[in-house]
């Protein structure tokens, strides 16, 4: 066993368990994109066919979407504000009381999707140095059998410095695909955001239409 070369070969080694992470995250967090779009569409195609909001909170309970989440997180804090309306908790108009809980869910699925990305992200901006590491190491070992051997021909030199260059190449070839995963979800991340946060306003319109509806009918 060449000593010299284990750091290039542990560089290897490296970019090539980077290669495999990127693949693994990218395909799962693909194949969880689609479910979702998938789940979404299905929710949204039974949300708002229902009549009232009780058969619409058992939509919820029963889809694994994301917008069900938001849902369910608006109508529990509406059943607890007709529970207790007086309390300093709730004080306040519905849509000012449901809003909260819903912007504290949006943030919490939107860190769940954002899990695998900052792993893509480091893999794309470390690789390329990873790999440029093996092959200064390279270099500088194909330098010292030069100056050991006190020959400097082509096929001497030709051979070490060609492989140690093999390491940058991988090292790009590594980081590609992960920046380019990392920036795909990240466009697929605000989508993402952007439809959940409208849900989340049709949301509070309908919670409080309703509320208003029930304090009308009430006072009548």
């Amino acid at each position: 066993m060449n000593l010299g070369n284990l750091p290039v070969e542990a560089t290897l080694a490296a970019l090539l368990i980077m290669s495999v992470l990127t693949w693994v995250i990218g395909i799962s967090k693909y194949l969880q994109q689609r479910r979702l779009a998938r789940d979404a569409q299905a929710f949204l195609a039974d949300f708002w066919q229902c009549k009232d909001l009780s058969s619409a909170a058992i939509i919820a309970k029963d889809s694994p979407s994301d917008m069900a989440l938001l849902a369910q997180a608006g109508f529990d804090a509406y059943a607890e504000h007709q529970r207790n309306p007086g309390s300093l908790r709730f004080y306040g108009e519905v849509r000012e009381v449901i809003e909260r809980p819903l912007r504290q869910t949006l943030s919490s699925i939107l860190r769940q999707h954002e899990k695998g990305q900052a792993v893509l992200a480091s893999i794309g901006s470390t690789a390329p140095f990873v790999g440029l590491f093996g092959t200064v190491w390279g270099i500088m070992n194909a330098l010292k059998v030069i100056g050991a051997t006190g020959q400097a021909t082509i096929d001497i030199v030709a051979g070490p410095i060609g492989e140690a260059l093999i390491a940058t190449a991988v090292g790009i070839l590594t980081a590609l695909p992960a920046v380019l995963l990392y920036n795909y979800f990240v466009r697929q991340l605000r989508v993402r955001n952007t439809e959940l946060e409208g849900f989340a306003e049709d949301l509070l319109r309908v919670v409080g239409q309703h509320a208003a509806q029930s304090s009308t009918n009430n006072k009548g």
